[in-house]
């Protein structure tokens, strides 16, 4: 369980975060929202890749800051940028991920090619990263965070590039590994959470505007309609 409290997060004069508390079990949560929304001010705190301005976030009771590197062994990270060395075939890259996350080199073959199969890039990994479209690069990036079996998987826009069959399929995966650890999700794309996430959370200008289940949001605010009405209704054309 992750538990934030009364996070705050501020850029100069820009508050990217305002008084944000919410907690966390396993399950799929979905973070919907325009640029600037706070979503991956969150993101970054929750992987300490950014410092907090006040507030806490408390894993399984205990504040992060402190666990340092016990908690950070738990966190699969798969950012929006992708930032490859094209010269790189599949395998070596995930090898390499493996050793930053200091996988032992005895499971790591085993690990690279058990996350390859789930993204299916199997077939792929021996092709230098310079010959992978975008969409083959963003799932190798979602291999590389499934690397070490995360108990927090947290995904920035991970369907970005993918058809409409890869899309499928990365919900279904992250679908069979929700039920025993955390896994957020921040996306523009509604669909890609309104039928697999548990709980969604509706972020405008660093607050928690609303969060609840797909179901209850839709009742709340678009009976009989979609999420992606729910999102228009409460944040208007201009910020789809």
């Amino acid at each position: 369980m992750i538990e934030i409290k009364n996070l705050r997060k501020t850029y100069g004069k820009k508050v990217a975060l305002k008084s944000f508390s919410y907690t966390f079990e396993d399950g799929i949560y979905g973070m919907l929202g325009a640029n600037g929304a706070g979503k991956s001010t969150l993101m970054n705190l929750l992987t300490d890749n950014v410092k907090r301005d006040s507030g806490e976030i408390l894993y399984d009771g205990k504040e992060i800051l402190k666990m340092g590197g016990s908690y950070l062994e738990k966190v699969g990270y798969m950012p929006q940028q992708q930032n490859l060395y094209d010269s790189f075939t599949g395998r070596r890259f995930l090898l390499y991920i493996a050793a930053l996350k200091e996988i032992p080199r005895s499971d790591a073959a085993l690990q690279v090619q058990r996350v390859a199969e789930l993204v299916h890039l199997s077939s792929e990994l021996e092709k230098r990263l310079a010959a992978y479209s975008g969409g083959m690069k963003q799932r190798l990036l979602a291999a590389a965070a499934l690397l070490g079996e995360p108990q927090i998987l947290i995904m920035d826009e991970p369907t970005a590039g993918l058809d409409p069959k890869e899309r499928v399929r990365l919900r279904q995966v992250l679908a069979q590994l929700a039920h025993d650890r955390i896994i957020i999700v921040a996306t523009h794309v509604v669909s890609d959470v309104e039928h697999v996430a548990s709980e969604i959370l509706l972020l405008k200008e660093g607050q928690l505007v609303d969060q609840a289940s797909p179901a209850a949001l839709i009742e709340k605010y678009a009976p009989g309609g979609t999420l992606e009405d729910v999102y228009l209704t409460i944040f208007g054309e201009d910020e789809a």
